[in-house]
C-alpha cells in the first residue's frame, strides 16, 4: 500500500508517446480526503483530439500493424495488459484511491475485476464470426464481423478503471482503435494504463488517452467527424449531450450507460436481517456514488417497521474516514460539487416531509466526508425518491401488495437496474419479468461479471456492456454475396 504514491505520468498519451497539450495547458486533479492537489494535468482540447484521432484512424488503415494482425495476437495483447496490470496493481490501486478516496480494500477489488474484464475480452478476440447463410439461387453468402473503427470512449470517475476495462476490453477484441477521455476528477489511473498498454505491446494509435473536460474534450469526441463510434458513461443529461452531437455531425454509433433511479423491493417473507444488509450494499456501495445504486427501498408493511429499525443501527455503524485504513468502510465524496448537491438533498427530503433517522450532514471541514443516512416515510412524489442522489442516502418506501410494489417500483424514467428480496419463488419471478430495467437482481445486488451484459431500459441509456453483448456495439456487419458460376457443359 503507498498512501502517496509517485505520480508517474500527467500528459496526454498520444500515438504510443506522452506528450503536452498543443496548448499547454493544465488542470489540477484534488485528493478528496482533503481537498489538497495532487498535481497538474495536461488538459486536451479539441486540437489535441484531432491529433489523437488521427492517430487512431492511422492505425485503423487497411493494410496497418492493428489492422492486418491475428485475431489470436490481438488476444495475447490484451492478455498482456491484464498481467501487466496485476503485476503493478498495488500501485494502481493506490493511485486509484488517492485520486478517487474510494477505501483501499474497494479500489483493489475494482482493479481485480479490471484485470478479469481484460482476460475475458482476451479470450474473445478470435472467436468473433460471422455466419454462412443458405439464400435461393446460384449463390454463396456470408457475413462479415468487422472492427466499427475509431472508437471514442468517455468515462466516469466513480469507477475509473473499471470502466476504462470494460470500454477497452470489447473495442480491442473487435480490433476497434481509441480516444478515451477520463473523467477529469481522476485521470491518473487511465494514464498509468496507457503506459502499460504501451508495454504489452499494443501499435501506436491503437489506444490513445486525452485527460480534459466536457464542455472541450469531451465534445470533441462526441462531434468529431472522423470517430465511428461514441461510447459514454455518466449523467443522462449529459447523454443526451453526446447524443446530440453524434447526430449532429457524422451520425457515428452511439451507445450510453446513464443514469438510474433503482427499486429495491423487500417483500414480507423475506429475513429482515439479510434484507437490511443487502440494501445497505445496494446504497452505501462506493460512498453511494454508482449508477445502479439500490436508491428506492422499498418495503411490505408488515416488515416495515421493523427493517426501518435494523437498518438505522446498520448504518450508524458504518465507519467513515481515511482509506487507507483497513477498518475504513466509507470514504469521501468525490468533490465539493457532489458534497453540496447531496447536502441539498438532504434539506429537500427534510423539507418535504420524509424522516431523517440518521446521518444527513458533513463530517468536519476537511475534505468531502458526508455521514450515511437514512430516511424513512418517503413518498413517490419526493425529489430524494424521484431523483438520483449519488450519494450514502437510503430512501426507505412503505407498501402494500406485490401489484402495488411493482407499479411503483417502475414508476421512474429510469431503467438501469432493480431486485426483490423475496423467498417466495412464484413472487420473485413475477418481479424478474415485471420490472423494467437492464439487470434484476434476486436476493442480491449489484453482482455484475465480465460474462454478463449490463446497461439500461429508458433514460438509463442503450447498448450493453461486458459479455458477449458488448461485442455488438464494437462491430459491424457486412454481408458477401458471391454468385456461383455455372459448370461449363
Amino acid at each position: 500500500m503507498q498512501k502517496s504514491p509517485e505520480i508517474k505520468y500527467s500528459q496526454l498519451f498520444i500515438n504510443n508517446e506522452f506528450r503536452d497539450s498543443v496548448k499547454a495547458k493544465t488542470f489540477p486533479t484534488y485528493n478528496p480526503c482533503n481537498g489538497q492537489m495532487i498535481c497538474q494535468v495536461q488538459e486536451a482540447a479539441k486540437e489535441d483530439v484531432d491529433i489523437a484521432v488521427e492517430a487512431a484512424r492511422k492505425a485503423m488503415e487497411f493494410g496497418s500493424q492493428w489492422r492486418t494482425m491475428d485475431a489470436s495476437e490481438r488476444g495475447k495483447l490484451i492478455g498482456k495488459l491484464a498481467d501487466l496490470l496485476e503485476r503493478d496493481i498495488d500501485y494502481v490501486v493506490s493511485l486509484e484511491t488517492l485520486d478517487n478516496g474510494k477505501p483501499f480494500s474497494a479500489s483493489k477489488d475494482d482493479l481485480e475485476h479490471s484485470a478479469t474484464v481484460l482476460r475475458y475480452y482476451a479470450g474473445w478476440a478470435d472467436k468473433i464470426c460471422g455466419k454462412t447463410i443458405p439464400v435461393d439461387g446460384d449463390f454463396f453468402c456470408y457475413t462479415r464481423h468487422e472492427p466499427v473503427g475509431v472508437c471514442g470512449q468517455i468515462i466516469p470517475w466513480n469507477y475509473p478503471v473499471a470502466m476504462l476495462s470494460w470500454k477497452w476490453g470489447p473495442a480491442l477484441a473487435c480490433g476497434c482503435s481509441i480516444v478515451m477521455k477520463p473523467a477529469e476528477q481522476t485521470p491518473l489511473s487511465a494514464l498509468y494504463m496507457a503506459a502499460l498498454a504501451k508495454e504489452a505491446g499494443f501499435p501506436p494509435g491503437v489506444i490513445n488517452v486525452v485527460p480534459g473536460f466536457g464542455p472541450t474534450a469531451g465534445a470533441a469526441i462526441s462531434g468529431h467527424m472522423d470517430i465511428d463510434k461514441v461510447a459514454f458513461t455518466g449523467s443522462t443529461e449529459v447523454g443526451r449531450l453526446v447524443m446530440t452531437a453524434a447526430a449532429q455531425s457524422n451520425l457515428k454509433r452511439v451507445s450510453l450507460e446513464l443514469g438510474g433511479k433503482s427499486p429495491l423491493v423487500v417483500l414480507g417473507d423475506a429475513d429482515v436481517d439479510e434484507a437490511v444488509e443487502i440494501a445497505y450494499d445496494a446504497i452505501m456501495e462506493n460512498q453511494g456514488q454508482c449508477c445502479c445504486a439500490g436508491s428506492r427501498t422499498f418495503v411490505q408493511e408488515n416488515i416495515h417497521e421493523e427493517f426501518v429499525a435494523k437498518a438505522t443501527e446498520k448504518v450508524q455503524r458504518r465507519k467513515v474516514g481515511d482509506p487507507w485504513d483497513s477498518a475504513t468502510d466509507q470514504g469521501p465524496q468525490i468533490d465539493q460539487l457532489q458534497l453540496e448537491k447531496i447536502i441539498s438533498f438532504i434539506e429537500k427530503g427534510t423539507s418535504e416531509g420524509a424522516t431523517l433517522k440518521t446521518g444527513g450532514k458533513q463530517i468536519g471541514a476537511s475534505g468531502y466526508f458526508f455521514e450515511p443516512t437514512v430516511f424513512a416515510d418517503v413518498e413517490d412524489h419526493m425529489k430524494i425518491a424521484t431523483d438520483e442522489i449519488f450519494g450514502p442516502v437510503q430512501c426507505i418506501i412503505k407498501f402494500k401488495t406485490v401489484e402495488e410494489a411493482i407499479e411503483r417500483a417502475n414508476k421512474t424514467s429510469y431503467g438501469l437496474a432493480a431486485g426483490v428480496v423475496s423467498n417466495d419463488i412464484n413472487k420473485v419471478m413475477a418481479f424478474a419479468q415485471a420490472l423494467k430495467g437492464g439487470s434484476v437482481w434476486v436476493n442480491c445486488w449489484d453482482e455484475v461479471f465480465p460474462q454478463t451484459p449490463f446497461g439500461g431500459f429508458r433514460q438509463s441509456g442503450f447498448g450493453r456492456e461486458l459479455g458477449e453483448y458488448a461485442l455488438k456495439e464494437y462491430t459491424e456487419v457486412k454481408t458477401v454475396t458471391m454468385k456461383i458460376p455455372q459448370k461449363n457443359s
